[in-house]
Parts: structure tokens; C-alpha cells; sequence
């Protein structure tokens, strides 16, 4: 499906008197845009093609609900007070949102952490004066945020390729990359690892672990984590991490050789 045929279809979709929708051929983008506060939604439409050319109804009406979804947040601010059960921490790149004051922390060279109320079929990231209005200091909110993510489902589907064990989690609520977060998690898993243990979070709504056990592990790794990478709504990152006694390091994986690591000196 083309792009200006993905375009078309959500614009018919997404007939509202305060909206306004723009393309742009060269960064391949749709973007959707309230003027009550002159802030809008850009979805990439490369990551679109692939669910609408395997099913173009399912796939335009789950588009249209999150684009509406994320609309509706624009224009209301969710309030944490009374919600501190709903607020979970949320991995994106480090340069999403330098516009906003979203409330954040740092994390590794390819995330950062922030936090959201979830509101069910989406969530609002909290920002300063959100966090402000609420009373609460910001390490408050990130301890209540680890604590949920730690509440949170955690079973996973196994696969072996090659020699080597992965583990995929799908849990459906939208907060699957967070639980790399999720120390507890991470620890139990670094007990069932007979070789190298790697995880990957290549975007929101997907967290996979590997037990790399020889040279073809890697690539698998790689090939795995790209094609997640490619095809997620929300990306977030193609490199995976090496976990070691609760630290991660993100790595660069050659075809054919071993990990090279990214780390920076300093």
C-alpha cells in the first residue's frame, strides 16, 4: 500500500472541525493537529504498511483509535492524585519530547524513562506541572512507578534457535519494553541463562530476552530485534542490551562475529 493511499484513508477517518491534517512525502509522515492548543499527533507511515497490507480494515481502525485516543489527551491532563495505582514508568529515546517537560531520568545511552497515568486504552505522560499539581515529589512518582511495573504480569513464550533460548513477552497492556525495568524480573531470569544473557526492547509493546549460547545467537538477535524495530507503532530502539549482574550495555552485533559494544568511555 502505498503512502498516499495510507493517507487518504485516515484522513476520511479522521473528519473532526478542529482537526487538520498534513503529509509529507519526503519524511513520509501524517500528522493530525488540534487548533484549540496547537498540538497534534505525526505518525510515521512506513511502520503502518506492513499491518495494513495483512489486514487494511483491522489495521486502519486500531490506527484511527489510537490516533483519536491520543487526540482526546491533547486537550485534558489526567490528574495523579488519586491515581498513584495507574502510574507506570514508559521507555522512549532520549530525544522524544525535548519540547515538553515531561518528568524523566536518564537511563541508558539508547533510553530514557518516563512516567504516565494509564487512562485503559492509552496513557498520559506525566509532565512538570502535572507532577506540580499533584503534591508529589518526582522520586515519589518513580518509586510508585516501579513498584506497578513489578505488579505487572511477567510470563513469557519460550523459542529455541539454533542452540539458543528466547523469550518473548506480549502481555497486551502496552507496557511490555518497561519490564526492563523490572530488576526483580531481570535477576530471575539471569538465574535460567546458561550462556550470555541479552535482552532487547526494539518498541513499546515488545520485551525479549536471550539466552545466547553460541555465535549464531547474536545474528538471530539482531535480525529479531530489527525486524521488531521496523514494524512497531512506537519504536524505540534496534540495539540490544547485554545484561550483567544488573547492568545493561548496548551492543552492536556484526553478522557472524560477537557483540561489539557501544559503551562510551567517561
Amino acid at each position: 500500500m502505498k503512502s498516499v493511499e495510507l493517507k487518504r484513508a485516515l484522513e476520511k477517518e479522521l473528519q473532526h472541525k478542529h482537526w487538520t491534517t498534513s503529509f509529507d512525502r519526503d519524511k513520509d509522515t501524517f500528522r493530525v493537529e488540534d487548533d484549540r492548543v496547537g498540538k497534534g499527533i505525526t505518525i510515521r507511515l512506513g511502520n503502518l504498511k506492513p499491518k495494513f497490507e495483512e489486514n487494511e480494515t483491522e489495521a486502519l481502525a486500531s490506527t484511527v483509535k489510537q490516533i483519536k485516543e491520543g487526540m482526546r489527551l491533547l486537550i485534558e491532563t489526567a490528574d495523579i492524585r488519586g491515581n498513584e495505582n495507574r502510574i507506570y514508568p514508559v521507555l522512549r529515546v532520549p530525544s522524544f519530547g525535548e519540547e515538553k517537560p515531561l518528568v524523566r531520568d536518564e537511563h541508558t545511552a539508547e533510553t530514557s524513562v518516563f512516567y504516565a497515568v494509564d487512562e485503559g486504552a492509552s496513557y498520559s505522560l506525566i509532565d512538570e506541572a502535572m507532577l506540580e499539581n499533584s503534591g508529589k515529589t518526582k522520586e515519589e512518582i518513580r518509586e510508585q512507578a516501579y513498584f506497578n511495573i513489578r505488579s505487572l504480569p511477567s510470563e513469557m513464550k519460550q523459542d529455541e534457535v539454533a542452540g539458543n533460548i528466547f523469550y518473548f513477552l506480549h502481555a497486551g497492556d502496552g507496557y511490555e519494553a518497561s519490564r526492563l525495568l523490572n530488576d526483580r524480573l531481570l535477576r530471575d531470569l539471569e538465574k535460567e541463562i546458561h550462556g550470555e544473557m541479552a535482552v532487547a526492547v526494539p518498541h513499546h509493546d515488545v520485551f525479549i530476552a536471550a539466552d545466547i549460547r553460541n555465535e549464531t545467537g547474536y545474528d538471530v538477535l539482531a535480525q529479531m530485534t530489527f525486524q521488531f524495530f521496523s514494524e512497531g507503532h512506537v519504536p524505540i530502539t534496534a540495539l540490544p542490551f547485554m545484561y550483567k549482574e544488573g547492568e545493561l550495555e548496548p551492543i552492536f552485533i556484526l553478522a557472524q562475529k560477537k557483540p561489539k559494544s557501544t559503551k562510551k568511555d567517561g
